[in-house]
Parts: structure tokens; C-alpha cells; sequence
């Protein structure tokens, strides 16, 4: 029975590797659509760069439209965005990922981000950095 349950939990953290495999996929080749279909459709995005641009938002944005915006907005003003992975780590519930987040002119910025993950879509994703 324990091991029964500890396979699924495997399996179910090996889905969620595949993900974020996927996320950095859309994410990096700007499939904005596709980065999207990834998410709940009442995900929510916290980010320190989100809490600069929009303070209003106090880095928090709700739902696929938000993110779109988001996303759509960050896409336009940086076309050189690039996001390289240096470590990914996940169990059940979530994904733990580090990564180097390069853009043309400024330096490189060492990232972590957390996305929670349920049935197969994130319901919310976290972004850290200093």
C-alpha cells in the first residue's frame, strides 16, 4: 500500500517536471498562448518585478487575462528575454525552479519561482529574487 502511494506521488512529480519543462519552453520562445493553457484559469502570479511596474497590484495579478496582459506586456519591452534553468526540483504539489533571467543590456539576474500545481494546471506561480 505505502509503496503504491509513494509511486503515485512519484509519477504525479515527474508530471510536474515535465511542466515547468514546458512553461520555460513557452515561455522562452514567447507561445504566449501555449504558456497560458498551462495555467488555472483563476491562477495567480506573484512577482517582485510585477509589485515595480504595477504597484497597484502590490506584484499580485489573478486569472489568464491578467497574466496575459502581464505576460504580453513583458514579451513587447523585452524581446531579448531569456530564461535559463539551472535547477529544477518538484514533488506532488509543486516545482521548485531556479534560473538565469538574461536580457540584452542589463545584467544577469539569478531567479527562484515556485509553481503549485494541481491536476496538471498551475493554480498559482511565485517569483523571488534579489
Amino acid at each position: 500500500m505505502f509503496w503504491d502511494f509513494a509511486f503515485r506521488q512519484f509519477m504525479i512529480a515527474e508530471k510536474n517536471i515535465l511542466i515547468a519543462e514546458q512553461w520555460f519552453n513557452a515561455f522562452n520562445t514567447k507561445e504566449l498562448e501555449k504558456l497560458l493553457s498551462l495555467y488555472d484559469d483563476e491562477a495567480q502570479h506573484f512577482s517582485p518585478k510585477l509589485k515595480i511596474r504595477h504597484p497597484e497590484t502590490n506584484g499580485l495579478v489573478t486569472g489568464k487575462e491578467a497574466l496575459r496582459t502581464w505576460w504580453k506586456d513583458s514579451f513587447d519591452r523585452l524581446p531579448s528575454l531569456h530564461y535559463k534553468v539551472t535547477s529544477l526540483t518538484s514533488n506532488a504539489d509543486r516545482v521548485f525552479m531556479e534560473y538565469i533571467r538574461s536580457v540584452t543590456g542589463e545584467s544577469d539576474m539569478r531567479i527562484a519561482e515556485v509553481l503549485e500545481i494541481k491536476e496538471e494546471k498551475i493554480l498559482a506561480s511565485r517569483v523571488y529574487h534579489g
